[in-house]
């Protein structure tokens, strides 16, 4: 079939070439030498500091002065700069959200957000998305859903979908598939719905990458890792001013490795990032980034659940003696991608009180995806447990497993938004108000299996002991070849041809009014249009259907903010959001047919009360916060990839609390808890008073690191965490679940010289079995024991 991306490595010469372009920022073992530095700010509308004297920072009786989100302090009119102390990079409350429609740091944002920092992602040698989102509580991936499936990034927050709650710079990326780190300064978190920011979705949070761009100053970085499972990966960071207010910079990546712990997979992929920035430390900035990552994996849909005779629920086959390497795809499993996104971002100062910004993105994405998507029937299951060697697994239990298919996608988004800042008497305000417009394509040219050259309905079938991944007989057709063994999805037909698209037009609208210096109070909405579309035809009878969707949303939110000194906020948030059937465009083959066109959208309210302090001058930072988030007309998936709509009502209630920064000098650490009370109150008589599924009920993570004497040339740091997750439901009914995650990870490091640090990372330590991407009757084993060299320089 032409349009199949062969599957084949990088090979020595492109991997090479790979090293040579690409990149992570060096260390910031700098940054921990001390308690504190001094970070100069400069005024709104500068990007960078100018050569001029400093002024002294407004009186205290003045109200807060939060950053924004050009990562500047806001001061009065008259004033140059302003000093303000910075306690340690590992204090996440110091970081920015990185978009205008949240312009404050985390501290004076009233909602509970978790943030992974740059420093934590260096010590811990981060390499994907995934990987970061490990640090926070509450996040599941998923393995996909949905006739041939989805991988990808596939996340949950809170118990509840996130798949298309993925941005970059407060802009949607709307691709399917895994998104490697090496662009990312830092990602942040926003737990519970963020419609009035974000648009539609968004019900249990949102997910923003910060990326790096170009900046004031000349740097150059590059690193190299290698290790367990073949793992080799290089990195480039180079930054270079140009005149006065010019700055490029490139950051990218080669990186191939085989999975530890799984048989046949792996994953060889390169990307590159240049920007280029005109105007910084001016009145209008505009910074133009281009992004590109190429990915050549073998998807994994984990090992099949199952339940045992006599018990009441099921549980991974691994669980039963199964071995964890066991990989159930055949030799045509490929996910191979193609990003390419182009963003513009201006911003002009109109006067000290007025900024306005436009963030403008054009995405295109390109996939060929094919996966197995094994179950093991009630036959398998009574042979796993009388005659392991006689079971077998249907290796397209799912619908459409394995059915190729080829993926063309595209989407424009433009968000222009302004903010304004002004007094009226002894009140002060700000207003932030503007525009979203986006729309987004997607097309799917489906292809079939023919088993033995014969229509018909034949298992593929593999081993559940020894699977092997070569099929005798089975055989991929071309495009229009065996179209009656493509899925026949009901109200829809064997179609060779699908498309979806979808125009959101969105206009929104917040104020903060200080009605005391120590008091504020926070209104806003969002009001959306949206119309979705989705067609299939081709293939044989039953197809060429075309069904749509047309709604309008409304999204509210209030908080109340109590900010008695420049360090301490209690606040109360009350939120809303919508989640329209047609949302999910590029991430669910067929989400609007005869039978769902006509479903009313998700609704979410959040209700949060929760504390944010800034201790120690500003070295540790602490949060604590309790929410309750209900949802109703809840969209539910099932076994089979199916998407519908439910009455269920369910509610996730519970308490989550981090501290992060610098304990003692040279001693950095970060931690974070979540409870979670989830349940199902009404709806399906078989869900109600379940809890939900993929919500776990305890979760944490902590991430610790010591260095002994780091100015001298003995220096040594070396530290470690836990990542642990209690066991989760895996469906509705909860009839199916996973055990707890407990892993083990440490790292120690070395600064050569001021320029070279060597570093070695082990994951999983105690080799557990554990479970990572997760659906309602698959399961994936994480990765074993594995080791990570690096060697990194920063000039």
């Amino acid at each position: 079939m032409s349009s199949r991306t062969p599957r084949h490595p990088l090979g020595p010469l492109s991997l090479a070439a790979g090293l040579t372009l690409v990149c992570t920022a060096a260390h910031a073992q700098d940054d921990t030498r001390h308690h504190h530095k001094l970070r100069r700010h400069p005024v709104p509308g500068n990007d960078a500091a100018r050569p001029q004297d400093t002024k002294p920072a407004a009186p205290k009786s003045a109200p807060p002065a939060p950053k924004t989100a050009d990562n500047s302090v806001t001061a009065a009119p008259e004033e140059a700069e302003h000093l303000q102390v910075v306690g340690s990079p590992m204090n996440i409350l110091h970081e920015l959200m990185g978009l205008s429609r949240m312009p404050q740091d985390a501290l004076h944002t009233p909602q509970t957000i978790n943030i992974v920092p740059q420093l934590l992602m260096q010590q811990q040698n981060v390499k994907s998305l995934d990987e970061a989102l490990r640090n926070v509580p509450g996040i599941t991936a998923s393995v996909g859903e949905g006739e041939g499936g989805m991988a990808g990034d596939q996340f949950l927050i809170r118990g509840f979908q996130a798949q298309n709650d993925i941005y970059e710079n407060g802009l949607r990326d709307f691709g399917v598939y895994t998104r490697d780190s090496f662009d990312y300064d830092h990602v942040s978190v926003i737990k519970g719905p963020s419609s009035e920011v974000f648009g539609n979705g968004t019900t249990g949070g949102a997910i923003n990458i910060t990326t790096k761009v170009a900046h004031l100053g000349d740097s150059y970085g590059g690193s190299f890792s290698g290790g367990s499972g073949a793992y080799y990966r290089g990195t480039l960071d180079f930054n270079k001013q140009i005149g006065e207010s010019t700055a490029i910079r490139i950051t990218g990546m080669g990186n191939e490795n085989n999975v530890v712990g799984r048989d046949q997979l792996y994953s060889h992929r390169w990307g590159i990032a240049p920007s280029i920035a005109f105007g910084l430390g001016k009145r209008t900035t505009f910074t133009l980034e281009y992004f590109h990552q190429s990915d050549n994996r073998i998807p994994d849909y984990g090992v099949p659940v199952v339940t045992k005779p006599g018990t009441v629920y099921g549980l991974p086959v691994t669980e039963y003696g199964v071995k964890r390497t066991n990989w159930y795809g055949t030799s045509y499993d490929q996910d191979a991608s193609n990003v390419d996104m182009l963003t513009g971002r201006l911003k002009f100062t109109l006067n000290p009180h007025i900024t306005l910004y436009d963030d403008l993105r054009g995405g295109m994405y390109e996939r060929y995806f094919s996966s197995s998507q094994e179950a093991c029937d009630a036959t398998c299951t009574a042979n796993l447990f009388t005659n392991p060697s006689a079971a077998m697994v249907n290796r397209r239990g799912g619908v459409g497993g394995p059915e190729p298919y080829q993926q063309n996608d595209w989407s424009v988004q433009n968000v222009f938004s302004a903010v304004a800042k002004f007094d009226t008497g002894s009140i002060r305000h700000e207003m932030i108000a503007g525009w979203d417009v986006s729309h987004v394509y997607d097309r799917r040219t489906n292809y079939a299996y023919n088993f033995d050259g014969q229509n018909g309905t034949q298992k593929d079938t593999t081993s559940l002991l020894n699977p092997n991944p070569n099929q005798a007989g089975l055989l991929l057709g071309s495009l229009g070849q065996y179209a009656p063994n493509i899925v026949n999805i009901p109200g829809v037909g064997h179609a060779i041809y699908k498309t979806g698209d979808a125009t959101d037009v969105g206009a929104f609208f917040s104020e903060q009014m200080w009605l005391l210096p120590v008091f504020s109070i926070k209104g806003g909405f969002r009001w959306d249009h949206w119309n979705s579309h989705y067609s299939a035809n081709g293939g044989v009878a039953g197809s060429g259907m075309a069904f749509g969707q047309d709604q309008d949303t409304f999204n509210p939110t209030v908080s109340l903010m109590y900010t008695p000194d420049d360090n301490t906020m209690i606040y109360f948030n009350w939120a809303q959001s919508t989640t329209p059937l047609g949302l999910y465009v590029t991430n669910s083959s067929e989400p609007l047919k005869s039978s769902t066109e006509g479903f009313k959208p998700e609704r979410s309210s959040l209700y949060e009360l929760g504390a944010k302090y800034n201790a120690f001058h500003g070295r540790m930072g602490f949060t604590a916060s309790v929410f309750r988030l209900e949802k109703g007309n809840s969209l539910q998936t099932d076994q089979n990839g199916d998407v519908s709509s439910s009455s269920d009502r369910q509610r996730n209630q519970g308490v989550e609390l981090s501290v992060s920064g610098e304990i003692l000098k040279n001693w950095t650490m970060i931690g974070t808890y979540a409870f979670y009370d989830a349940k199902t109150l009404a709806g399906t008589a078989a869900d109600v008073g379940k809890r939900i599924q993929y919500a776990p009920k305890n979760s944490a993570t902590i991430w610790s690191t010591y260095t002994i004497a780091p100015n001298k040339p003995y220096n040594l740091t070396f530290g470690g965490g836990l990542t642990w997750r209690e066991g989760v439901w895996l469906d509705a009914a909860n009839t199916a679940r996973v055990p707890a995650t407990v892993e083990w990870d440490a790292m120690i490091s070395h600064n050569i010289t001021k320029r070279w640090r060597v570093a070695m990372n082990g994951y999983n330590l105690d080799n557990r079995l554990n479970y990572g991407s997760l659906f309602s009757n698959r399961a994936t084993p994480s990765i074993g024991r594995s080791f990570l060299f690096n060697l990194s320089a920063t000039y």
